[in-house]
């Protein structure tokens, strides 16, 4: 099944909450978290207080992605705070395993992402352990960039590997997704799609619907 992953980074934070509302009512069933520290990416965005905040607004499913050294260090506050499912860069965390077993523990889904000058066979050791791969379709850090469409390769590359082990792990795509190329990445294998400015800028319902129409026709 195709889901849509709205990014709460292109969210106007003065109107958060109606936005929420906004994307709820239009039918998108998760939200995507994008948490960066200043370290793993140039940026820093936000933490716990504005997931707290989330929370408390919608049920919505929180798909936290953690841009951080040593995610590990946070697992526990995000969980309680309300994270459904975390991912974690493999370029990042030395105790991934652990990790997903901690996430697990708590109640939590576990994703392992990797960048796009990454080796996709990086993350095959943990396509077993993860329920779902990130593969990243922008250099991680700034909301608005463009698309990579070498990343399609790898998009490829993980849905093989997946489908060969017979397991039901889900790709996510994340960066530079917009109406005119959604479709592509969706043939290519991914079926959680990240998309921000895209959802946010103009109208929100509107544009959920838009790629609501072409996932669901995939």
């Amino acid at each position: 099944m195709n889901y849509l992953a709205p990014s709460i980074l292109a969210a106007d934070f003065c109107e958060l909450g109606a936005q929420l509302d906004i994307i709820k009512k239009a039918g998108v069933p998760y939200i995507h978290v994008d948490v960066m520290d200043g370290m793993f990416v140039p940026s820093i965005s936000f933490g716990m207080p504005v997931l707290n905040c989330v929370r408390k607004r919608t049920e919505l499913f929180l798909d936290v992605h953690m841009m951080v050294e040593r995610p590990e260090r946070y697992v526990d506050e995000f969980m309680r705070l309300g994270a459904d499912g975390i991912t974690i860069h493999v370029e990042a965390c030395g105790c991934i395993n652990d990790t997903f077993a901690r996430i697990r523990a708590l109640g939590g889904r576990c994703g392992i992402a990797l960048n796009p000058e990454t080796p996709v066979s990086r993350i095959f050791p943990y396509l077993d352990a993860a329920d779902m791969a990130l593969v990243m379709t922008v250099r991680p850090g700034f909301g608005g960039q463009s698309y990579i469409p070498e990343c399609l390769d790898k998009i490829r590359a993980v849905r093989a590997e997946i489908s060969r082990r017979g397991l039901n792990t889900d790709v996510e795509i994340d960066g530079g997704v917009r109406l005119c190329n959604v479709k592509e990445n969706l043939e290519a294998g991914a079926n959680v799609i990240v998309a921000g400015s895209a959802v946010f800028q103009g109208d929100i319902a509107k544009n959920v619907k838009d790629f609501l129409n072409i996932m669901n026709g995939a």
